[in-house]
């Protein structure tokens, strides 16, 4: 173990969940023997500065959005690690940085605040700024209208009046505190979460051996290994939040991982969906049952 005593700045957004998660790694880096302070870094992305817009993330740039700002202040040297929702960060590596710690994962369900699904009548208005979540959703309903939803958690549920209902993460609402907004927490056999959805990531340079480290003392074996499987899942369709594709692993009691993942069409007319063992593997079967065909649309 190598002992850390010089403060270390954490690289985070500036929106209050992403400051909340940051303060809940700091917390479990200060835990550790001799844990040295933290102090954040704010960093604006440009999934930040488009928050007002109504442009979908996914004709913005995709996965990637939340984070690419927050990863290039630490390659710079203007932070020594960076805090991430895991679900943010796109599926294949970045080089110079490595992945050090997955230390927590919350509820990684997807939630409808303003109504149940069953009781949304015919036609209600839906928002979502996920094509997944509107793909499974219209896969199940498809009566049901969609719109664009932007903006922190916050402002998603000051939204919500606005329409019958709207879609959000459970764990994003739940850490700031506003759970009792959701009206039903969807089971993943209803939707199956983003890649990575409800997981903390804790980003460093791969040369800074220290810090890479120290950060270890902080990785959670059970979340790292579901977290993996599902990014392999993703990586192997070459894909993130621009198409609609969800996955969610489970280590179940022999330690083994389940996976179950799906590929759905845009206006869920088809969906694909399937389970395994392991990420890569459930990606070619799925692709081979026509998922190939969804992506390559």
């Amino acid at each position: 173990m190598t002992t850390q005593l010089r403060p270390l700045r954490a690289a985070t957004r500036s929106s209050p969940l992403a400051q909340l998660q940051t303060a809940l790694v700091a917390a479990l880096v200060g835990a550790l023997p001799s844990g040295p302070a933290i102090t954040s870094v704010l960093v604006d992305t440009l999934g930040d500065r488009t928050q007002t817009a109504n442009t979908p993330l996914h004709r913005i740039g995709g996965q990637g959005v939340f984070v690419k700002e927050v990863q290039e202040a630490v390659l710079r040297g203007d932070a020594d690690f960076a805090v991430h929702s895991a679900k943010d960060l796109p599926s294949r590596p970045t080089p110079g940085l490595v992945i050090a710690a997955f230390p927590l994962r919350a509820d990684p369900r997807d939630g409808l605040v303003g109504s149940r699904l069953v009781d949304l009548r015919s036609g209600a208005r839906v928002a979502t700024g996920s094509v997944r979540r509107r793909a499974q959703l219209a896969a199940l309903r498809p009566d049901l209208q969609f719109f664009e939803l932007r903006g922190n958690m916050h402002t998603r549920v000051e939204k919500a009046a606005g329409f019958d209902a709207i879609v959000a993460g459970v764990a994003g609402l739940t850490h700031l505190g506003l759970e009792g907004h959701f009206a039903e927490r969807l089971d993943p056999a209803v939707m199956l979460p983003q890649v990575g959805q409800g997981a903390l990531a804790v980003e460093c340079r791969t040369d800074d051996r220290a810090t890479v480290e120290l950060l270890t003392l902080i990785d959670d074996a059970r979340v790292r290994a579901c977290v993996t499987a599902e990014r392999t899942f993703l990586e192997r369709l070459g894909s993130g939040c621009d198409l609609p594709v969800g996955a969610l692993a489970v280590m179940v009691e022999t330690g083994e991982v389940h996976i179950e993942g799906l590929i759905a069409a845009l206006d869920g007319s088809t969906v694909v969906r399937g389970v395994g063992i392991d990420g890569a593997a459930l990606a070619e079967s799925l692709l081979d049952r026509g998922g190939r065909v969804l992506l390559a649309r």
